[in-house]
């Protein structure tokens, strides 16, 4: 087998040879720790047949754990300056495949039909640049993309909000867009010390299940998101207070609002953060007749 990229001495032999430096606007931090990759690649389950779609694979420390344990990996690349390294580095893995794109503005879709045909299972397996954490997930999972889920490392406090339960302090509108899609929970934590360059924050491992369906049912999905950003726009303000400060014409519509409160059964001068995901979808089911 080859020797592992992730080692401090063979991660910086590799920067050396090819003169990189780490830009910081990429939020590039490079994991030194082969055993935590391997935990990662663990939570993801796959199997022979299965797919890894990576995000950011930088000189290919994890998408080499990947490569060894999945029949395909695709890895998005956004740096050109890791082209060439890439190259090297994944030189033994024929079952792997770099695009250079940002993955933001990527067809991720085209890229599963094109280069992961026939495949069944596909997880995305990523350590997530800290800068885009959530408009990648969200990206991923708005999408309807055929994956079973996404395991990825990020900020740790991130982490929590994501998996964040009603009436806690880090749950908000992220916890609840990405548990209406997911089943979310955070699997590891991860010391700033296995990164180069280190960052200033601890990190952590969420598994990211998908749901067959969304966990509610609504009439207007994009109606119910807006309930949900309103609701959490002050969190010190009661629902009713934010409800009619930030929905349109909401001044005007108090009484209507108070009504589909009423007949929701949600007490208005209850906090956004208590409510569950199913009072969210009741809520935004009762106001809409009103708002649309």
């Amino acid at each position: 087998m080859n020797k592992d990229i992730a080692t401090p001495v063979r991660t910086r032999a590799i920067l050396e040879k090819y003169g990189f430096s780490f830009k910081k606007s990429l939020g590039q931090n490079f994991l030194i720790d082969t055993n935590i990759l391997r935990r990662i690649v663990d939570f993801a389950e796959l199997t022979e047949e299965s797919a890894a779609i990576e995000i950011g694979p930088g000189i290919g420390a994890l998408t080499e754990q990947l490569a060894r344990r999945s029949k395909k990996v695709i890895a998005f690349e956004i740096d050109q300056r890791l082209l060439p390294i890439l190259q090297e580095t994944m030189a033994p893995y024929p079952n792997t495949t770099i695009i250079h794109h940002d993955v933001l503005k990527a067809d991720v879709r085209q890229a599963i039909e094109d280069k992961l045909t026939n495949i069944k299972d596909i997880m995305v397996v990523a350590n997530l640049p800290y800068y885009v954490t959530t408009p990648i997930i969200m990206k991923l999972l708005e999408e309807q993309l055929p994956i079973r889920g996404i395991v990825c490392m990020l900020q740790k406090e991130v982490a929590d909000r994501i998996s964040a339960r009603p009436g806690t302090k880090d749950y908000g509108s992220l916890s609840i867009a990405i548990q209406y899609y997911t089943e979310a929970e955070t699997v590891m934590i991860v010391p700033k010390t296995v990164f180069v360059p280190q960052p200033n924050v601890d990190s952590a491992v969420i598994r990211l299940t998908k749901r067959k369906e969304p966990a509610v049912a609504v009439k207007d999905e994009s109606f119910f998101f807006q309930v949900i950003k309103a609701s959490f726009a002050q969190r010190r303000k009661t629902i009713l207070n934010n409800l009619t400060n930030q929905l349109p014409n909401g001044k005007q519509k108090k009484d209507e609002i108070l009504s589909a409160l009423n007949e929701a059964v949600i007490d208005p001068s209850r906090r956004g953060e208590t409510l569950s995901i199913a009072e969210f979808a009741r809520l935004s089911d009762c106001l809409i007749t009103n708002f649309s």
